[in-house]
């Protein structure tokens, strides 16, 4: 068991350098048009229009870009909160935010809100809420390789409300699981969004 597990942990370790490699060839030109046709579906979906609350991560890099999408999120009156990873642990906490005013850079490069109390939500607690969860790939059945931290595994868990991964059609994997990567952990989200469509995973 340890040795399978050493395994599917190199295995990730090198696809995530693979993916990560391919999306910094994609043109900025092409990336800034395909991720608002990809905002675009993801605002389309009964997930995004049944939603009060929507947490999200705050794009970095080659990542598909979800300021736009914050922004639309505002403007449809819903609330949006960021998270705030615990170093040490697997846990996140999330922060309501009304702009992008006050966000500070954590130690491995992303914007996160200030702690304070009076902006923290028990992201746990209610069924209305949609989780955007980054990832370097998905595939139809909703699994993800994200980054290694295991934030997202564990934040899911125990999440009641709906969650969609967000997925350029060019970084989209024909089967996880075929490859070797996804271990007991590894949890899918509900739909998968990309430029071309909504994947409902059954």
């Amino acid at each position: 068991m340890a040795d399978e597990s050493k395994a599917i942990s190199e295995r990730k370790r090198a696809l995530r350098a693979k993916l990560k490699q391919a999306r910094r060839l994609i043109p900025r030109e092409e990336r800034e048009r395909v991720d608002a046709a990809i905002a675009a579906q993801l605002v389309a979906t009964d997930a995004y229009a049944q939603a009060s609350v929507v947490l999200t991560y705050l794009s970095f890099g080659s990542e598909i870009d979800t300021y736009g999408l914050i922004e639309r999120a505002w403007a449809d009156g819903k609330t949006v909160a960021l998270p705030r990873c615990l170093e040490g642990t697997h846990q996140m906490e999330w922060y309501r935010i009304e702009s992008f005013d006050g966000l500070r850079r954590s130690s491995i490069g992303v914007l996160e809100p200030m702690r304070d109390p009076a902006q923290q939500l028990a992201a746990v607690a209610s069924a209305d809420e949609l989780a955007v969860v980054p990832g370097l790939t998905f595939d139809a059945q909703g699994y993800r390789l994200g980054y290694g931290g295991g934030y997202y595994d564990t934040f899911l868990a125990g999440f009641p409300g709906r969650s969609a991964g967000l997925c350029r059609i060019c970084q989209l994997s024909r089967g996880l699981q075929a490859e070797g990567v996804i271990d007991a952990y590894d949890l899918p989200v509900n739909i998968v969004v990309t430029e071309g469509g909504v994947i409902e995973v059954s």
